[in-house]
């Protein structure tokens, strides 16, 4: 199956939410076998099947066969709309960090936002299986791809009705962000300025509740848009492929829609380089970098661009017949594939499974196949009790649990992967989406193509599978142990970070620059290169001067006479770069494993879930394993990495006295508690397929000793029937 980001096993997501299909039909399942001919001869006879225009279906004879009439074309479309959609929900995730700074949200905010489209998506996704048959499939398709555009353009809507970004709170609104206002100056002239604090009236205050509403709004319309496309797409293809053709298609759906995810942080990695106001620059331009701590990328650009992708791929949804020919030919170089590879073995398996799949329908009774015959009332009644008896399956039940463990895992690592890149090793936000867009995601999709190829190539039973799960995740596992130690402790930020177990707070400056009145709500940092001590802005570091110099084409802001920094000696604009940004390659390599160890481990897990439970609820099954993911872990996993992160930050900034974004993070404590987080999701899932495999190798010493027991009559039998031969046979 499909992925989300990183384990592939839902998001991009994640995610990649391709389980989802599954409820209504999924080609493993009894669903995608039973036949809808009786349905088309109907309309056939009354001349009433679907077309675009909603007519008549006029005699093929009599008109030449509609481009839209080919269940190719529709894979193509399917395949455009599936990698838009992943690119628009896997955007936010690349610039989270960049919402926070520009809105002022912690990271516990900011994770509730990521993982809020998954409340719209999951309250309705179990009315897949009940509405799936009684709509026109490709024009409902077509309407949650436009709810999906919509949504993108609600993310971006807040940076259109929000003021211009003031990176330089101490700069009245009529003079150049980045002055001399942040300056050590005396306290007469340095007061005016913080009447700035008289901006926080309730119409900003109002406003910045807008704004965040307005974002809350788009995520849950975006899962709402959602619901339709993956389900409706994958049974729509399974209905009317050939059957032979039907897994080549999915499985090129499922290529391409993988690519999502990739390009969805290669489009945040190139838009962030651009400007936050780049359609409203001021017009004495900006002093910023994107290397500055202060920079805000244009996010809402990719949410523009993502929408009208979204929004031309549901275009052609509208043209689909709601019924279409099934497809009559197998494709050609398939023929030839399994021409070569054909044997007698493989034939006597296909006539076998062809008998069982023609006389499965008759000993159906699921619940996918039984909902278009009850009423809304009556399928929310017969769920739970399905539900119920499913959950009852030991092995299907630890199956889903290290499922959500995995999941849990993929989803904080995929939300505030880029900001942790940011804050250990001091790279660019758009660099760090271009590191997990370049490396991370590449190596998920390995490891699923990987898992599939084993379990395919070497046939793997239920034990074997769940072996190879569990030597996965070992070595996950272990890769993760160096992670703790990649990375280096919060250079030493004066006035915050300066004595081990002391509580951060403004009164603990030096009282060299207790003179310069500085506000307590600026924020433009500086760094003294030599001592590595980095000052909240050039007033706490006693500057009086400032002053650039241009340098190989690149201007290079210093702050001179500074009474409280050693010898009196210039600082440089900007944070301290890190000491171990050298050691950022090794640990997206070390992830980018881990993360291809994990995903082999999904199709080998997917198959222990189709083969523990009945023929009749394996659809139902992967359903409810798809919504326990959603429920257990996408949804509630970004506020659980979210809320760690808050807790290793140092200094928070103020906005209109309440605590905004944080500027400084304990290192030491963000590292060891987001890897802490990721190790200890593996090491559950670690322990589910441990469970998993002991329990299975309890069922085979079960059956071996059935077996032994109900064998001596057998063989006193054959032994009996042996000697009444051996006359016989020595007369002969």
């Amino acid at each position: 199956m499909g992925p989300r980001i990183g384990y592939l096993g839902q998001d991009h997501s994640l995610g990649f939410h391709l389980h989802s299909h599954s409820l209504a039909g999924c080609p493993t399942g009894p669903v995608s076998e039973e036949p809808q001919m009786p349905d088309k001869d109907i309309k056939a006879m009354m001349g009433t099947e679907d077309t675009p225009g909603g007519k008549a279906s006029p005699d093929p004879q009599d008109s030449r066969p509609s481009v839209f009439h080919s269940i190719k074309v529709f894979v193509l479309c399917h395949s455009l709309l599936q990698l838009a959609q992943l690119m628009i929900s896997g955007y936010l995730k690349g610039s989270i960090s960049t919402v926070e700074k520009r809105f002022g949200l912690s990271s516990q905010t900011s994770g509730l936002l990521a993982a809020f489209n998954e409340v719209g998506n999951t309250a309705l996704i179990v009315f897949v299986s009940y509405f799936g048959s009684r709509v026109h499939r490709p024009r409902l398709i077509g309407c949650g791809a436009i709810l999906v555009a919509l949504a993108g353009l609600l993310m971006a809507l807040p940076h259109f009705i929000s003021e211009p970004y003031h990176f330089d709170n101490t700069s009245p609104a009529d003079m150049p962000q980045d002055s001399e206002a942040s300056l050590c100056l005396p306290s007469t002239s340095a007061r005016a300025p913080a009447s700035s604090n008289s901006s926080c009236s309730s119409h900003t205050q109002a406003q910045h509740l807008v704004t965040v509403g307005i974002m809350f709004t788009a995520q849950t319309v975006l899962g709402v848009g959602g619901v339709p496309i993956q389900p409706f797409g994958i049974s729509y293809i399974d209905d009317f492929a050939h059957n032979s053709n039907s897994p080549l298609y999915l499985g090129i759906l499922f290529a391409v829609t993988m690519l999502g995810p990739g390009m969805a942080y290669g489009l945040g990695g190139l838009m962030l380089r651009l400007y936050v106001d780049i359609n409203r620059m001021p017009e004495g331009g900006i002093n910023l970098t994107s290397k500055d701590p202060r920079w805000v990328g244009a996010w809402w650009l990719g949410f523009l661009i993502s929408a009208g992708v979204v929004a031309l791929a549901a275009v052609p949804y509208f043209f689909f017949p709601r019924e279409m020919p099934k497809e009559k030919h197998e494709l050609r170089f398939r023929r030839r594939v399994l021409a070569v590879s054909a044997s007698p073995v493989s034939k006597s398996e296909d006539s076998s499974s062809e008998q069982s799949t023609e006389a499965s329908p008759e000993k159906k009774a699921g619940l996918a196949q039984i909902a278009p015959n009850l009423t809304v009332v009556q399928f929310i009644k017969v769920f739970p009790r399905v539900l119920l008896r499913t959950l009852r399956h030991p092995i299907f039940l630890l199956v889903v649990l290290s499922q959500v463990c995995t999941s849990s895992m993929v989803a904080g690592m995929a939300t505030f992967l880029p900001k942790f890149l940011e804050r250990q090793f001091s790279v660019t936000a758009s660099f760090a989406n271009l590191l997990i867009g370049c490396v991370t995601i590449p190596l998920a999709i390995m490891g699923i193509v990987t898992g599939g190829f084993l379990v395919k190539r070497l046939r793997l039973g239920p034990m074997r599978c769940s072996i190879l799960c569990l030597l996965g995740m070992l070595f996950c596992l272990l890769l993760s142990l160096p992670l703790f130690f990649m990375g280096c402790s919060t250079h030493h930020i004066a006035g915050i970070i300066h004595q081990p177990g002391a509580q951060p707070g403004l009164e603990r400056f030096p009282g060299c620059m207790e003179p310069c009145s500085c506000p307590s709500d600026d924020f433009n940092p500086v760094c003294e290169p030599s001592s590595r001590v980095e000052y909240l802005t050039p007033c706490h570091a006693g500057c009086t001067s400032r002053m650039v110099q241009d340098a190989l084409g690149k201007s290079q802001v210093f702050y001179t006479n500074c009474s409280c920094v050693a010898g009196g000696s210039p600082v440089l604009a900007g944070s301290c770069d890190s000491a171990c940004s050298h050691l950022v390659l090794p640990f997206m390599i070390l992830v980018g494993l881990g993360a291809t160890l994990a995903s082999v481990t999904h199709t080998p897990s997917f198959m222990l879930i189709l083969r523990g439970v009945k023929k009749e609820d394996k659809t139902l099954a992967v359903g409810i394993q798809f919504m326990l993911q959603r429920v257990l872990a996408w949804m509630p996993s970004p506020v659980i990495h979210g809320t760690a992160i808050d807790t290793t930050c140092v200094h928070w900034a103020q906005s209109c006295g309440r605590r905004a974004v944080c500027r400084y993070y304990d290192n030491d404590l963000l590292r060891n508690r987001f890897i802490g987080l990721q190790f200890f999701f593996k090491t559950s899932s670690l322990a589910c397929f441990a469970l998993i495999l002991a329990i299975l190798r309890q069922q085979n010493k079960e059956e071996g000793t059935k077996a032994t027991v109900s064998s001596p009559g057998l063989q006193q039998q054959l032994l009996a029937s042996g000697r009444e031969k051996k006359p016989e046979e020595s007369r002969v």
